[in-house]
């Protein structure tokens, strides 16, 4: 099999499922489609407290000190708030999603405002959903250092699973989300094939309880609790590794 079969495979699930959400989208209720949504909401708030737990990993307490790990955390989503709130990140990500929604409908002569928020709405929510956990990372990086797409393949089978969900509420916004799907995990599987497994266990876990830590305001967007920025705090996804590291120097 070649390098990225597992991200391939990722974006074809979610292509399927989204178009079958989609047709089977428009003969739900608005009521079940918003509770379809919260179902995923809280879903994604298990999946985020299960990899937020990675703060406590054993490696990186025993390289950092047992009471770093949360600090490089919250030092990490800092940083990279403010990092991305200056890169515009979020509203960068937006802008895409309205780039892409434009050329969907061109022919059939546009949208209206609501339309357009639905599909923005749609590929931003869905591309953090795929992208910002840590089977995204993990799985991309396992693969590109030649030890299987396994991960990408389970990732591909939950991503199918809530892309149907996602599409009955939000249409083919979700199934635009591939782009960022294919950018992200190529990307990561590229710099595994180059790199080798570059990030011990330590700086891997403090990484993995940052995504974690983004799926949580990812599940509250999802829940309508509240909008958080999180496109802006995916600079942390960076910067945790960097603080991990510099704090076992200064230790």
């Amino acid at each position: 099999m070649f390098p990225g079969i597992g991200t391939l495979v990722n974006a074809v699930a979610v292509l399927l499922g989204a178009t079958i959400g989609v047709l089977v989208g428009h003969r739900l209720p608005e009521r079940t489609r918003t509770v379809v949504t919260d179902g995923l909401g809280l879903v994604t708030l298990l999946i985020a407290a299960s990899a937020a737990t990675s703060v406590t990993d054993p490696a990186l307490s025993a390289l950092v000190g047992t009471s770093a790990p949360t600090l490089i955390v919250l030092g990490a989503v800092l940083t990279g708030g403010i990092l991305g709130s200056l890169l515009r990140i979020e509203d960068r990500l937006e802008g895409v999603g309205g780039h892409l929604q434009r050329l969907v409908l061109r022919r059939s002569g546009g949208a209206g405002h609501a339309a357009r928020e639905r599909f923005v709405q749609g590929f931003v929510t869905s591309s953090l959903v795929f992208c910002v956990g840590p089977l995204t990372i993990l799985g991309s990086l396992t693969e590109g250092i030649g030890d299987g797409p396994q991960q990408l393949y389970l990732k591909a089978a939950l991503d199918g699973f809530a892309a149907i969900a996602f599409a009955a509420s939000f249409g083919w916004g979700v199934a635009a989300s591939v782009v960022s799907i294919v950018t992200i995990q190529g990307a990561l599987t590229v710099v595994g094939a180059l790199l080798g497994n570059f990030l011990p266990d330590a700086h891997l876990a403090a990484l993995t309880a940052t995504g974690g830590l983004l799926l949580v305001g990812v599940g509250l967007r999802l829940l309508d609790v509240r909008r958080i920025k999180v496109g802006d705090l995916l600079p942390a996804l960076v910067m945790a590794p960097v603080l991990t590291e510099l704090v076992a120097a200064l230790r």
